[in-house]
Parts: C-alpha cells; sequence; structure tokens
C-alpha cells in the first residue's frame, strides 16, 4: 500500500523513528503530541488547559498539512498522567469539536514523552 509522510513545520519534529502522520488510501493516522511549541521549543506546561490547548493546536497543524481539520477526526487517543484532570482536558478538547465529534478513548498512563501530563493523536480521513 502506498502512504505519504506528513510533516508540518508547525509542529514539533518527531523525538523518535517515526513521522507526525502518514496518509494511506485517504486516511490520516497522527503520531501523538504533546505540548511542545515549535516556535519556541519549549514545553507548554503553566496548565493542564494550556498543555491541552498546545497539543490541539499541534495536532491542529498537522492536520491542516493534509488539508484537513478537526471536522475530518473520526478518532482520538488521549494519554494522561492524571485522571483527575480528565474534566478540565475534556473541556478544552471539547472545544475543538463543535458538532459530531469523534470517537475517542482516555487512558492513564504512569509516565509520557518529556514528562509531560497529557498526549493526543488522532485519525482523520477526507
Amino acid at each position: 500500500m502506498a502512504h505519504t509522510i506528513i510533516n508540518s513545520p508547525k509542529a514539533p519534529a518527531p523525538i523518535g523513528p517515526y513521522s507526525q502522520a502518514t496518509l494511506a488510501n485517504g486516511t490520516l493516522y497522527v503520531s501523538g503530541q504533546i505540548p511542545l511549541n515549535q516556535e519556541t521549543g519549549e514545553l507548554v506546561n503553566s496548565s493542564i488547559e494550556e498543555e491541552t490547548h498546545m497539543v490541539m493546536k499541534n495536532l491542529q497543524f498537522i492536520l491542516a498539512e493534509a488539508g484537513m481539520d478537526f471536522s475530518n477526526v473520526v478518532k482520538c487517543s488521549i494519554f494522561v498522567k492524571d485522571l483527575n484532570n480528565f474534566g478540565r482536558i475534556n473541556e478544552t478538547y471539547g472545544s475543538y469539536f463543535t458538532s459530531n465529534p469523534p470517537a475517542r478513548e482516555t487512558v492513564e498512563v504512569s509516565r509520557l514523552p518529556k514528562d509531560v501530563n497529557v498526549e493526543i493523536s488522532c485519525i482523520a480521513t477526507k
């Protein structure tokens, strides 16, 4: 199966042997994004809401590079270090899906890259 690698210069570069996203047969698979601001090189971690906004912005940059937006997203996976933050993450995340939100799961994990508090990946279709 042929696939195309999608990379946005506005989103953080991968920190391992993976691509920001892969487009195959009209489906975009976006790797997990963390709250790293590509412009400054700094983690955004003043609050869980700000972390979540930065993660969503990074996803948005990658979706845009593939000619898509959040309306194309059909599935998200959210990884959090503390499920006690679920309500605050959920409220921020939900502001990016104004109608027809995608399927999703939220999983508490013991550790995330760069010790961030939230990471989100998604799948989108054209």
